[in-house]
C-alpha cells in the first residue's frame, strides 16, 4: 500500500492530468458522471504507473491544454471518456 506522501503526490498528478485536458474533476463528481469513488481508484492506478517522473514533466511543461493524456497514463480510457463529456 501506498504511503501518505504518494498518495498525495498521486492525487496531484490525476488532478493536474484532468485539468490539462480540461476536466473539472470536482464537477464530474458533484454532476453525477463520476463516482467520487472513481477518483480514488484513478488515484490508486495512478500509483502503479512506472512512469511518473515523466508525467510531472510533461505536466510542468508551458502549455494550456493537451487533447490526451501521454500514452503510458494508467487513466487515459476514463479521462478519454471524461474529455469527451466534457467538451
Amino acid at each position: 500500500m501506498p504511503d501518505r506522501a504518494d498518495l498525495k503526490r498521486h492525487a496531484d498528478l490525476v488532478d493536474r492530468t484532468a485539468t490539462r485536458l480540461g476536466i473539472d474533476l470536482e464537477d464530474a463528481a458533484l454532476s453525477g458522471r463520476l463516482a467520487f469513488d472513481d477518483i480514488a481508484e484513478m488515484v490508486m492506478r495512478c500509483t502503479n504507473c512506472s512512469n511518473p517522473e515523466d508525467c510531472a514533466h510533461w505536466l510542468n511543461r508551458d502549455e494550456a491544454r493537451a487533447d490526451a493524456p501521454p500514452v503510458y497514463c494508467c487513466n487515459a480510457n476514463l479521462l478519454a471518456d471524461l474529455k469527451e463529456v466534457s467538451a
